[in-house]
């Protein structure tokens, strides 16, 4: 039998989690072994599953528990389900829910670069990706068109940001990913040596009167290739282009100048991917 625990106290710590801890305190910065997300929505939730993260406690809308979260409350066996009537939660955590379902889960021990990429031959390498909207959407893309890997640098946001989780549909559990350096000076000379020495030659997405044409022969050619795609606006850092190996442009029409990082990802996955 679920362990449902019927919301009456909104100031209860237990609720602490979705109502007013910060995705900083989530993380848990300090004690990394502690730190904890959320998945949101029954599909995205089934993914993290089933990559075996450990569910902590469920928070959805009552009818749920015997409707489209069964399976999950199932699977989760006896962590507490808190429950509410939707304009309640709503109330509780400030957001709507997408499909009124939420699952507090714990994070797993962060993978090295080198384990992500052990027999990968096409990865993306994103340089400050900041925004998780756009995170999600490169990891979705990722996942759709056949990257094997994802590694961010630094300064990137955190894949598992409830925003970048929601809208990558849990494809963040289904793409290897791992940080490429712990500090902001690890990049770009110290990671790209890192890909260099895992046999990786590396593209850089740039808008260049010298680069080449994504579909160029010479990158699908290439063993094994790392895509490597700039931050939000101001696009990868110059000594980021000079010390990659190729620069890469996608052809545009119509006096278009660029490209979203989000859109950018999928035209190069789907094309430098292919096997």
């Amino acid at each position: 039998m679920p362990n449902v625990i019927k919301i009456g106290d909104f100031s209860a710590p237990e609720l602490d989690i979705y109502a007013r801890l910060t995705e900083g305190q989530l993380k848990n910065r300090a004690e990394p072994s502690k730190g904890l997300f959320i998945a949101e929505s029954p599909n995205v939730i089934h993914r993290a599953l089933d990559a075996g993260y450990e569910p902590v406690s469920l928070l959805m809308e009552r009818r749920h528990i015997d409707g489209q979260a069964k399976e999950i409350v199932a699977r989760c066996g006896g962590i507490p389900v808190y429950t509410s009537e939707l304009e309640v939660l709503k109330e509780l955590t400030g957001f709507p829910l997408t499909r009124g379902v939420l699952c507090a889960m714990r994070r797993r021990p962060q993978p090295t670069a080198e384990e992500v990429c052990a027999g990968a031959r096409r990865i993306a390498v994103l340089e400050d990706v900041m925004n998780p909207t756009n995170l999600g959407a490169i990891f979705r893309s990722a996942a759709a068109l056949g990257m094997d890997a994802v590694l961010l640098t630094p300064a990137c946001s955190d894949p598992l940001y409830r925003r970048a989780v929601r809208v990558s549909m849990g494809t963040v559990f289904q793409v290897p990913w791992a940080r490429i350096g712990e500090e902001p000076g690890d990049w770009p000379q110290a990671g790209l040596g890192t890909l260099r020495r895992l046999g990786f030659r590396t593209a850089a997405m740039a808008l260049r009167e010298d680069s080449l044409p994504v579909d160029d022969a010479r990158l699908a050619r290439e063993e094994k290739l790392a895509v490597v795609l700039g931050t939000e606006g101001d696009g990868l850092a110059e000594t980021t282009i000079a010390a990659c190996d190729y620069t890469v442009r996608i052809p545009m029409s119509h006096g278009v100048d660029s490209l979203n990082v989000a859109a950018a990802s999928a035209v190069a996955f789907w094309q430098l991917a292919r096997r």
